[in-house]
């Protein structure tokens, strides 16, 4: 960030304290400075130079969706001013949260995009798993859907988070918080094939921390599997969009579909929050009217 205006300074000092002082990831700390960037522009575009208020704020916010961002792009941007002003409110930069009365924007609508059960089972099918790296392709792809992990989650696994004899992994999620998540048997047969044979192949005379692993020895990356998954994806038949959080859709929109509770898909994604989960609400939303259809005796 450049150091024009008060907000510039002020928003350095709060990417300093949510990395040294909370300990925030990577991933958050980029999203929080891009969203922070973003809001800069705009008030030297209307030439605030002070800490923003809350009329420059609401501004902001009413000028998003003319700009084509999504409600869930707009929320994340309104949870970064939060934590931001917050912060200042705390060190005693300024008196009132101006971002205190804005209104969330309404996410329900937005509801994710996941693959039918044949789409997936076209997906699992598409690497070659007698290569070492179509066998690797193939376990992380089966992984990724029985167990609905985040690829971060996915390419961090390590060799000790697998427990193939009880059928779960410890996974370490957001903010480290670690948990279980069982994994099912054809899952568990590919990850065993692959520890098996492919996995020395592909390292040959490496070592490697890490359960999936590249030819130099290190981690999958989350760029490097972005790539494979969509090689796979054009190989099955899916060009539009898919994305490793697509197949994660798809693992909890099926769970539920199945009979799942909420509760239980929650655990195994690793939401804090069930308010995180409850987008899912379509799938069950649409059950009950199955329900009521095949059940009730004046449907």
């Amino acid at each position: 960030m450049t150091t024009e205006g008060a907000l510039s300074p002020a928003a350095e000092a709060f990417l300093t304290y949510a990395r040294v002082e909370k300990g925030l990831a990577a991933l958050t700390l980029s999203a929080y400075s891009l969203d922070l960037k973003d809001f800069r522009r705009f008030c030297e575009s209307v030439k605030e130079l002070g800490l923003p208020g809350e009329e420059t704020v609401r501004q902001y916010f009413d000028g998003l969706p003319a700009r084509g961002l999504s409600s869930r792009s707009i929320a994340r941007r309104l949870s970064t001013l939060r934590s931001f002003y917050r912060f200042l409110l705390s060190e005693g930069r300024i008196s009132e949260d101006p971002t205190a009365l804005l209104p969330s924007p309404r996410q329900w609508q937005n509801l994710p995009k996941y693959l039918n059960p044949q789409q997936v089972e076209d997906l699992l099918a598409a690497p070659d798993a007698s290569t070492p790296t179509g066998c690797r392709d193939r376990a992380m792809l089966e992984v990724l859907y029985a167990c609905g992990l985040r690829v971060s989650e996915l390419c961090t696994l390590k060799v000790t988070d697998v427990n193939l004899q009880l059928g779960f992994l410890r996974v370490t999620g957001k903010r480290n918080k670690q948990r279980l998540v069982p994994i099912g048997s054809k899952a568990r047969a590919c990850v065993q094939e692959y520890q098996d044979s492919a996995r020395s192949a592909i390292l040959k005379s490496k070592s490697s921390a890490y359960l999936f692993v590249t030819q130099r020895g290190g981690a999958m990356t989350r760029q490097g599997f972005w790539k494979l998954l969509g090689g796979h994806g054009r190989k099955a038949g899916i060009f539009h969009r898919l994305t490793p959080h697509v197949v994660r859709h798809s693992f909890a929109t099926h769970l539920l579909d199945r009979g799942a509770d909420l509760r239980s898909v929650q655990s195994m994604l690793g939401h804090a929050d069930i308010a995180t989960t409850q987008i899912y609400t379509h799938v069950l939303r649409s059950r009950l009217r199955t329900v009521v259809d095949k059940h009730h005796p004046r449907s």
